[in-house]
């Protein structure tokens, strides 16, 4: 993943989820160490927002995947979405 892409896709998920453990390790394989981590129990608004649905990947706040991630349809995101301009 380019400098450029780091900070766009966050996992939202929590400890103990099988299907949050598949789908780091598919958020890994594409970005590496280049994605930002959430739990829903640590924030009620994550929580009432995506608790029926972890876990939920998204680029730049959109959501890409839930329950299952997919490698293609999360690298197809980042590269239809272009990084936000620095300021924007």
């Amino acid at each position: 993943m380019s400098s450029e892409q780091q900070g766009r896709v966050e996992l939202v998920g929590k400890p103990g989820c099988h299907l949050c453990d598949a789908a780091r390790e598919v958020v890994q394989r594409v970005c590496g160490d280049a994605y930002a981590e959430r739990s829903i129990l640590d924030d009620p608004a994550l929580h009432e927002r995506f608790w029926e649905r972890i876990p939920v990947v998204l680029v730049d706040g959109v959501v890409v995947d839930y329950w299952h991630v997919d490698e293609d349809r999360l690298r197809g995101a980042l590269a239809q979405r272009p990084p936000a301009a620095p300021g924007a």
